[in-house]
């Protein structure tokens, strides 16, 4: 069975965050309940993930999502530095993405991670010169900053890791535009769409309605509700419960809770809701798929 590491190994719940610099070996496969995210600071490795091996070295930056498993293979005698970022997605405030209005310029953070995974790990972001360098320094900064615990350390690093996402974006959307696409128009309606996709598989767990969803990302509910439709031919909230019964499945094979504390713990306060829901999306009750009597 994959170890999946708990977020209580790294961080504190009143500040979901751990940063650390390390020679990796290799190391098999596991899994985690936070987001991650690497930086290679220097040698090669091979990164693998849902039994695909990728090639990776200096200046690569990638991100593994909550839930997901992925492995580590360096070849003996060889050499491979990385940053680890890990953090819980409730560690970017709504309260900052809408007041910095800056949902539509964190693409590496709600587009690319939920992409496919050969376009995401082929197409993952490699830094070069002082691209690399930038990025280096915002990292150290925030090693050096939960390491010494000074006085509003933890809304610097905050803030650090917000400019961070966005200077990635950034440049992510500059390695796009390399690229062939639909036109602007097309491409924006497609990549709201995805933002919002992003941002509900961030936070799944949070009480979430289209009026909060249409502040946060500038349309009205109703066209909330069509861009959505178009890119992924269903509501918002229909999606929202799609990712919900995931993570609730996952949660029911993978942890020893009980079933009313699943339904908390995506999002649903009403757990014969959540039930009735689990039911009509999986064809059997919650208590039948743990115990493996829906096969």
């Amino acid at each position: 069975m994959k170890e999946i590491l708990g977020s209580n190994r790294f961080m504190k719940d009143e500040f979901p965050f751990w940063i650390s610099r390390t020679e990796q070996g290799s190391i098999p496969e596991h899994g985690h309940e936070f987001v991650e995210l690497v930086y290679v600071v220097r040698g090669k490795g091979v990164h693998i993930f849902h039994g695909s091996d990728y090639n990776i070295h200096a200046g690569d930056v990638f991100i593994i999502n909550p839930g997901e498993t992925h492995a580590y293979f360096v070849e003996p005698g060889c050499r491979m530095e990385i940053i680890n970022c890990l953090f819980m997605p409730s560690f970017i405030l709504d309260a900052l993405l809408s007041e910095l209005e800056i949902t539509t310029s964190m693409d590496y953070f709600y587009v690319h991670p939920f992409l496919k995974h050969d376009v995401r790990f082929n197409h993952h972001l490699n830094l070069l010169g002082q691209d690399a360098s930038t990025v280096l320094t915002l990292l150290e900064s925030m090693i050096r900053e939960l390491g010494s615990r000074g006085l509003g350390h933890t809304t610097l690093i905050r803030l650090q890791m917000i400019e961070l996402l966005v200077l990635l974006s950034r440049y992510y959307a500059n390695m796009q535009s390399h690229r062939s696409h639909p036109t602007p128009r097309q491409m924006d309606r497609v990549l709201t769409a995805r933002r919002i996709y992003g941002y509900l598989e961030r936070n799944y767990d949070k009480k979430i309605t289209l009026q909060s969803l249409s502040g946060l990302f500038n349309v009205s509910t109703r066209q909330l509700n069509r861009l959505v439709r178009e890119e992924f031919g269903k509501s918002v909230f229909d999606l929202l419960h799609d990712i919900r019964i995931e993570r609730a499945k996952r949660m029911l094979l993978e942890s020893d809770e009980k079933v009313i504390a699943v339904a908390t713990m995506v999002g649903y306060d009403d757990p014969s809701f959540f039930s009735r829901l689990f039911l009509r999306y999986t064809g059997c009750s919650p208590r039948e798929y743990r115990s493996g009597t829906h096969v």
